[in-house]
């Protein structure tokens, strides 16, 4: 299960970190609030393809992190 996103120099996002609650979690905001920026970061920390445009205006490099937990039920299934 998601824990945590990290996100710095992506986009609009200067630093940002984002906990993830157990169940539904919901992303909402006016346009332009960044919430597509947060569902790029989690595709960039799960292997998708980074393009030099993505990164923040006036920075040399961005970078992503996702933290994940495990629980015994998944544990089970896997």
């Amino acid at each position: 299960m998601l824990a945590e996103l990290q996100i710095r120099n992506l986009g609009l996002v200067e630093q940002a970190t984002l906990p993830f609650a157990p169940g539904l979690n919901a992303l909402t905001g006016e346009t332009g609030a960044g919430k597509s920026i947060i569902v790029e970061a989690l595709d960039l920390a799960l292997g998708g393809r980074a393009s030099a445009e993505a990164i923040r205006t006036g920075e040399e490099k961005a970078s992503v992190g996702a933290f994940f937990t495990q629980t015994a039920s998944l544990a089970d299934r896997l």
